[in-house]
């Protein structure tokens, strides 16, 4: 088993080494991770410029390659070729906050293992609710072992094709993690800002501030879980679409293109089309293709 360790921390963070050491429990590790914080940066590939890699030796001296590419980019450079040999699995954190709901879109470290989705390997993304306490002072040792835990049930049973886990964990003393949920993603409520200032040039310039995000602890949800103490795991997939609303946009007609009724031949009379197209509905055989 060879598996992959990246962050959006930057290579230097105490939760990389953390789970780097655990994850070698479980097989051969290869570290790629950001040169600097990518934090929020979301999926990213950088098609505008070079990506710069240099190997670099981690607090324990354990041997490592870190770039100024985000996150994402890493896991590319490493299922692209950078690393000659094949990876299994890709396992992104520990993050010191935690991602649940909707801060998946915006998460380096999700959107690593998302990457790895991409190129056709499964993942697991690691996050510890540290609640703003400073990452050289979180306690790694309980994330470490729920992901070590999930790492080693995922390589025994094979995820579903396409899919990654989510995991977080509460920041709580070792003894105290009442347990492992299997969770859907809940609802962060966000409470963001916009801070205008000033340059010493009179340049307006702005900051993204606010108070940190919380949720809606609804049973079931990863929000639901970390608040009753437990550490949560979410399934997830880059799919996106809304499945639930296909058969609904089916039903309804769509404006025609911007093109006059004598080129398409469509009635502007009373009761005609008035350049509206209907929807057809996709047969099955070609959905299933």
């Amino acid at each position: 088993m060879h598996i992959l360790v990246t962050n959006d921390d930057g290579v230097t963070a105490p939760g990389l080494l953390a789970l780097a050491q655990g994850m070698r429990r479980l097989g051969k590790v290869s570290i790629l991770a950001p040169d600097h914080d990518w934090s929020g940066g979301g999926h990213v590939k950088t098609l505008n410029r070079p990506l710069r890699v240099r190997r670099v030796k981690l607090a324990d001296g354990s041997p490592a390659f870190t770039s100024d590419g985000a996150p994402s980019d890493c896991v590319a450079l490493a299922l692209m070729g950078l690393l000659n040999e094949k990876i299994d699995l890709v396992v992104s954190g520990v993050n010191t906050s935690a991602n649940l709901g909707h801060d998946v879109t915006y998460s380096g470290t999700v959107t690593a293992v998302m990457e790895g989705i991409i190129w056709g390997v499964p993942g697991v993304a690691v996050s510890l609710d540290g609640r703003g306490v400073s990452s050289w002072e979180l306690d790694y040792s309980m994330a470490v072992e729920v992901a070590c835990q999930v790492v080693q049930t995922v390589v025994e049973k094979r995820l579903p094709d396409r899919t990654f886990l989510n995991v977080n964990v509460p920041n709580l003393p070792v003894g105290e993690l009442r347990g492992v949920q299997m969770t859907r993603q809940g609802l962060r409520v966000y409470r963001d800002r916009l801070d205008k200032r000033q340059d010493p040039r009179g340049n307006d310039y702005y900051w993204i501030g606010g108070d940190r995000p919380t949720g809606v602890p609804k049973e079931g949800t990863d929000v639901g879980a970390l608040a009753q103490g437990y550490a949560s795991v979410t399934p997830l997939q880059l799919d996106l679409t809304a499945y639930h609303a296909l058969s609904v946009l089916a039903d309804w007609e769509w404006p025609a293109p911007a093109v006059s009724a004598l080129e398409t031949g469509l009635s502007e009379e009373p009761g005609g089309s008035n350049g509206r197209l209907p929807i057809e509905p996709v047969p099955l055989e070609v959905m299933a293709a």
